[in-house]
């Protein structure tokens, strides 16, 4: 996933710091990524999501508000209505460059953030929110007894993540001030909602309340025992999954006609975790699946191993291709099943000169309807015609070239 580094101005024209994670292949759309609550655009959830969406050919914007992270200012002098304002910065930014964002994603007060930004952004066709307060006046719960020291002096350090930031007293008064309802109600754009029902930080009943409020179109996945941060990877890759999918329902993410040369496009492999195995396959805007080894092989089975893809490669294409034939005869055939195994024997009990090993594939097909044994026979004639099966048969010839 290649990342740029940019930089832009905020809503005071202090540089705000930010990445812009592009696609390997062409920009589909663009999605604005808002961080939660005095985190950054680094936290590992921003960047696993980001990385998911490039795989899918969405290009991802996210930067640090003002005083946060990377950029200039100070916090303490920034208010929830700043934070809004330094999005609409961060899309013109994107703007500029003809990159307009579709879609605004928002964790946690970052959520809140994009529905109070969201209608004034044209471009925007589709919000996603995570674990996001219905009232963005909930975040003051976290400061405790600090509320009273900054109300005292203006501003007060309040420990947050384990780590002190100051909050200055016109941060706490806006804050409180501003209600989303009516943002919310007149939203016009798609709505997702993300949130983990044991979120001890925001609680779940803020969202079901944001979408109580929308309208439709708006959908509600609750992100199970993931924590507010969705610090765990297996949280952030079923978050980033879910908006991935739920995207393509919004933006038009039709990819440009492949080479001639090859007529179903790239499937792009990545590394997900380079501590194992596990492997991102995506194959376009809209096919995305994990490849693993089992765990006895130090993998975390969390997806089909590759010799588990070219096994389904050819059940998938044995049944096709059946099914393709009986249409066309107009044959009483109900349904087709495939089960194929994948071993290696010594070469010379498949047929091959001896010396080594040689794979073997064992494919077993059921056919269901009232069908003739001559019209059986035949299916299973036509099913050695798969050209999966031909390939596999054959010698693939595989160029390879290190970029």
């Amino acid at each position: 996933m290649p990342t740029e580094r940019i930089t832009f101005s905020g809503h005071s024209g202090e540089t705000l710091a930010a990445r812009l994670d592009l696609p390997d292949g062409p920009v589909l759309a663009t999605a604005l990524f808002a961080h939660c609550f005095t985190c950054s655009k680094d936290i590992p959830a921003a960047r696993r999501i980001s990385a998911r969406l490039a795989g899918a050919g969405i290009a991802v914007l996210r930067f640090d508000f003002t005083g946060l992270g990377h950029s200039g200012g100070e916090f303490e002098n920034t208010t929830f209505r700043t934070n809004i304002d330094d999005l609409l910065e961060a899309a013109k930014a994107l703007e500029a460059r003809g990159m307009g964002p579709q879609m605004l994603i928002g964790h946690s007060l970052g959520g809140a953030a994009v529905l109070g930004a969201a209608r004034q952004i044209e471009s925007v066709r589709a919000v996603v929110t995570i674990g996001a307060p219905f009232d963005p006046g909930h975040v003051t719960h976290n400061f405790g007894g600090a509320l009273e020291d900054i109300a005292a002096k203006g501003a007060s350090e309040v420990m947050l993540g384990g780590r002190p930031i100051r909050i200055g007293q016109n941060f706490v008064e806006n804050v409180k001030a501003e209600h989303l309802e009516g943002e919310i109600a007149n939203l016009k754009r798609a709505l997702l909602v993300l949130h983990a029902p044991r979120d001890a930080t925001v609680g779940i009943e803020n969202a079901s309340a944001i979408f109580r409020t929308a309208k439709h179109p708006k959908s509600f996945v609750t992100l199970d025992n993931a924590d507010h941060l969705i610090s765990a990877p297996e949280d952030a890759e079923y978050a980033a999954e879910l908006i991935a999918t739920w995207a393509t329902r919004y933006l038009d993410l039709r990819p440009p006609a492949p080479p001639p040369d090859t007529p179903e496009g790239i499937v792009r492999v990545r590394e997900a975790d380079p501590n194992g195995f596990l492997q991102d396959v995506n194959a376009g805007p809209k096919h995305h699946v994990f490849a693993d080894e089992p765990e006895a092989y130090g993998g975390t089975d969390r997806g089909l191993t590759p010799y588990g893809f070219l096994t389904a490669g050819l059940g998938a294409c044995t049944s096709m291709t059946i099914r393709m034939y009986a249409r066309r005869k107009g044959w009483p055939l109900t349904q087709v099943q495939v089960d194929v195994s994948h071993d290696k024997v010594h070469a010379q009990d498949a047929g091959h000169q001896p010396g080594g090993k040689a794979d073997t594939f064992r494919r077993v097909i059921t056919l269901d309807g009232d069908l003739s044994e001559e019209q059986r026979q035949k299916l299973l004639e036509i099913a050695d015609r798969c050209p999966v099966h031909r390939t596999l048969e054959s010698s693939a010839l595989i160029k390879t070239q290190l970029v």
